[in-house]
């Protein structure tokens, strides 16, 4: 029997470092890895807004809408992969 929880979560990856440095961080929502110290750190502070956002608006990523999630992410300047699947939904 599973008897896993799944939860959505916000995956950032950086492939700029070139210092040798393994950047991970974890936090409510996300988990960001690699990225140059610059990189990791914009990651982190856009990460902690799509949460402080999420938290005003009373929701969470596993009951918020897809169209929300893309305003919210544009919004915060988030460069989102979409998937082909919510393109041809929405006849994109």
């Amino acid at each position: 029997m599973n008897n896993r929880v799944y939860k959505r979560l916000l995956l950032g990856l950086g492939f700029d470092a070139k210092d040798g440095h393994i950047r991970i961080t974890k936090g409510k929502n996300f988990r960001l890895y690699g990225g140059s110290e610059n990189t990791h750190e914009i990651m982190q502070e856009k990460a902690v807004k799509l949460n402080e956002y999420l938290e005003k608006k009373g929701k969470t990523l596993d009951n918020i809408k897809l169209d929300e999630f893309y305003d919210i992410a544009g919004k915060l300047g988030l460069k989102i992969a979409k998937d082909d699947k919510n393109k041809k939904k929405k006849g994109g």
